[in-house]
């Protein structure tokens, strides 16, 4: 008797360690899947902080990237053909491309796709956002094509001389909030880039077709000073204020090198630079320039204090804009020619990787803002 209550006594005691065990196998079990909304929200976060970029393609729209991915989300229909310059408000929630065969710039609201033509003039090109204004340079002289080959060199400044040819450019001035051109201010023939001085209180631009970088008033638009660069070199480019303020660079594209003003617009030297200058850039914290070279096909580098060439980052056909990405970690650079941005480690100063962005890319810009060519934060 006293066996059979025994082993009654052990196997209920084992069952009830078995039932112990069973359940905390199951408890083990079923623990991933209480963390796995957490691991889905840890992986969304960022995608939410990385941002995005801006990419116009002259034979298409707008592509997004998705900069945790580094891959194109998205295309915006701006609802125009023949899109460039772009530029973001500075919440991001709208986006302003310049779009050249309907002469107006494309604003669109992010949210919902919705767009709106604003009319600005011939072959708008350049778009800056300065608060809730929009600025669009255009080139109503623009012939485009290549540099005159020797010997023709003296018959194309012949031609540039015709004041009939060299119409004077305007900007555009566009209040977003009100969606309309409320004025605009006279540039040089074929005004090219666009900077705001380090105070806010003046605009200064590039004339391609008649070899300056010109200063105006923001508010009144008047002419403060005229940079001539023809005996420098022709067909000034691209333009970047430091971010002390303390100088201003603009690239001059037929003289293979950048031009380097203090912050009274005064000339203090010159760089070389490989064939075809474009788009320049500081990094954020104005340590080094950032120079794209169309021709050479080179991203080059360069010491912001001694203007030594640091590296020069082999890259695609045709690529004159760039940007860093929010973080800094990564450079963007839009190669027209090859369908595709080039992505730079912004420190190893090497290509990583190649997105595919079909149209023939030409301008680039995140949200959040970050250093480039074409904007800054």
């Amino acid at each position: 008797m006293k066996l059979t209550l025994n082993k009654t006594r052990i196997s209920l005691i084992l069952i009830a360690l078995m039932a112990s065990v069973t359940a905390c196998n199951k408890d083990k079990a079923t623990e991933p899947k209480i963390e796995e909304p957490a691991a889905q929200t840890s992986a969304e976060a960022p995608t939410a902080s990385s941002g995005v970029a801006y990419v116009t393609s002259q034979d298409a729209g707008v592509s997004v990237i998705d900069l945790a991915t580094l891959e194109v989300v998205k295309q915006i229909d701006i609802k125009a053909e023949s899109p460039r310059g772009l530029g973001v408000t500075e919440d991001g929630k709208k986006l302003i491309v310049a779009t050249r065969e309907n002469e107006s710039v494309s604003v669109i609201d992010i949210a919902t796709g919705d767009v709106q033509q604003i009319k600005v003039g011939k072959n708008p090109e350049f778009v800056r956002v300065n608060g809730n204004f929009a600025y669009v340079s255009s080139e109503p002289s623009s012939k485009g094509g290549p540099p005159p080959k020797p010997g023709e060199k003296a018959k194309a400044e012949e031609e540039d001389d015709d004041d009939e040819e060299l119409v004077p450019a305007k900007i555009a001035v566009i209040d977003i909030a009100k969606g309309e051109k409320i004025r605009e201010i006279t540039g040089g023939p074929e005004t090219e880039g666009i900077e705001f001085s380090a105070d806010g209180k003046q605009l200064v631009i590039t004339n391609e077709a008649d070899n300056t970088v010109t200063v105006h008033n923001l508010e009144t638009g008047e002419l403060v000073k005229t940079i001539k660069t023809h005996e420098l070199g022709d067909r000034p480019r691209g333009i970047k204020v430091s971010p002390d303020g303390s100088t201003y660079l603009a690239t001059l594209e037929y003289g293979n090198k950048f031009m380097v003003l203090d912050k009274d617009y005064n000339l203090v030297r010159t760089v070389d630079t490989a064939e075809t200058p474009y788009g320049i850039a500081y990094d954020k914290k104005g340590e080094r320039i950032f120079v794209a070279t169309n021709k050479a096909k080179l991203l080059q580098v360069f010491d912001a204090k001694t203007y030594e060439k640091i590296k020069e980052i082999p890259t695609g056909n045709r690529c004159w804009h760039f940007s860093f990405t929010p973080n800094e970690k990564e450079i963007l650079l839009a190669c027209g020619k090859s369908d595709a941005v080039y992505v730079i480690d912004a420190e190893k100063l090497e290509v990583t990787k190649q997105i595919e962005v079909k149209g023939m890319p030409w301008g680039l810009v995140t949200y959040p803002k970050a250093m480039g060519s074409l904007d800054k934060p």
